[in-house]
Formats: structure tokens, C-alpha cells, sequence
């Protein structure tokens, strides 16, 4: 039986690790985003002259994509997800500087790099790689207890909010922030601290 504990398939020792809530959540986000996606998107696409389910099509095409990458992501193990963070982030932070002097302008903000057939928002990918390497520095330095993982995280973060600040993209600056706060505040930040940097 899948998942039982005499099951040692790749999927049954996937399914026995993975945090299922989660994965549940994330399913669940996309298809209301999906279901929105198909009451916007024809009027859309009509009043720019394309096809009723052009946006709909590319949709599925994405949301397929992404489907296959998380469900493959969560069969890695915790190093392999934390050198993947490493270096992606460190590939996504050069990318994210690399807008602001290549970038598409759209509306005053430099947030893209045109690519071929497609173009690409490198602090998309640097969020979720972010939020991994300073999880990971802020928990190394209770290990090692002469590693400077707060001020890692601290001089990491900095460098993300004056990128974002130039492009500027202060939605996505707001995300991170907020899940740079979350983090310390469960790695132990004083709850009045917490709340100030949340209001700012």
C-alpha cells in the first residue's frame, strides 16, 4: 500500500515526509487562482485582439510546469534543497541586480529580463530562495556558536530591499520583509519588535 510503512518506493517514502498540509494548501491556492484566472482572462484577451482561451491555454501550460517542479522539489532532501537555494538565490540576486540595467521598464519599474519567447521576473525565484538561506543561517548559528548567521541574514537582506527599492517593485519588497520578520520573530525576536517592524 502506498505510503504504508513497508512501502520503500520512491513515492511511498515521498508521501510518508512530505509535508502534506502544505502541499494541500499550495494545490488549492492555484486552482482559486486558476478559477480566476477564467472569469478575467477572455475579456482580457479579446480587448487586445488575441484569441478567448490563449491566456487559459497558457495557463495550463504554466500551472503544469509548476505543478511538476513542486511535487519534484519536495522528493529532494534537505541538502539538496538547501544547496539548490544557495546557488539559485545567488544566480536569482544577479539576475534581480541585472534588471536595473537591462531590464524591461513597464510603468517606471524595471522587474524583467526579456528572454526568448518568454520574459522572466528574477525576484519571483529569489523569494522562495531567500526565505531557505536565511532559515538556514539562522539556525547554523545555533550550532556553531561563533557563526554569524544573524548578521548573514541581516547583510542578505539588505542587499534584496535596496535592489527592490531601485527597480522598484515594493510588493515584492513587502513580501520578503515579511517573511524576513516571521523568521525572527520565530527564531525568537521580541513580540513588541516583531510588531513595529510589521507596521513599518
Amino acid at each position: 500500500m502506498a505510503g504504508s510503512r513497508i512501502d520503500d518506493s520512491l513515492f511511498g517514502r515521498w508521501w510518508r515526509n512530505v509535508d502534506r498540509t502544505t502541499l494541500i494548501c499550495a494545490f488549492v491556492l492555484i486552482g482559486f487562482g486558476y478559477i480566476l484566472m477564467l472569469a478575467a482572462s477572455p475579456a482580457v484577451a479579446v480587448r487586445i485582439g488575441a484569441s478567448r482561451n490563449m491566456f487559459i491555454f497558457k495557463q495550463v501550460m504554466f500551472l503544469t510546469i509548476a505543478g511538476l517542479i513542486v511535487v519534484s522539489v519536495s522528493m529532494l532532501s534537505r541538502k539538496t534543497v538547501l544547496r539548490l537555494s544557495l546557488v539559485g538565490g545567488a544566480l536569482m540576486l544577479g539576475a534581480t541586480a541585472l534588471t536595473l540595467v537591462h531590464g524591461i521598464e513597464i510603468k517606471g519599474a524595471r522587474r524583467w529580463i526579456a528572454l526568448p519567447m518568454m520574459s522572466l521576473q528574477p525576484s519571483e525565484f529569489l523569494k522562495p530562495c531567500f526565505a531557505v538561506a536565511t532559515g538556514w543561517l539562522l539556525t547554523r548559528r545555533r550550532v556553531s556558536r561563533y557563526f554569524p548567521g544573524m548578521l548573514l541574514a541581516f547583510a542578505l537582506f539588505g542587499v534584496i530591499l535596496m535592489l527592490l527599492k531601485s527597480q522598484p517593485d515594493i510588493g515584492m519588497l513587502t513580501v520578503i520583509t515579511t517573511v524576513f520578520l516571521t523568521q525572527l520573530f520565530v527564531d525568537g525576536l521580541n513580540l513588541i519588535l516583531f510588531g513595529l517592524g510589521v507596521a513599518s
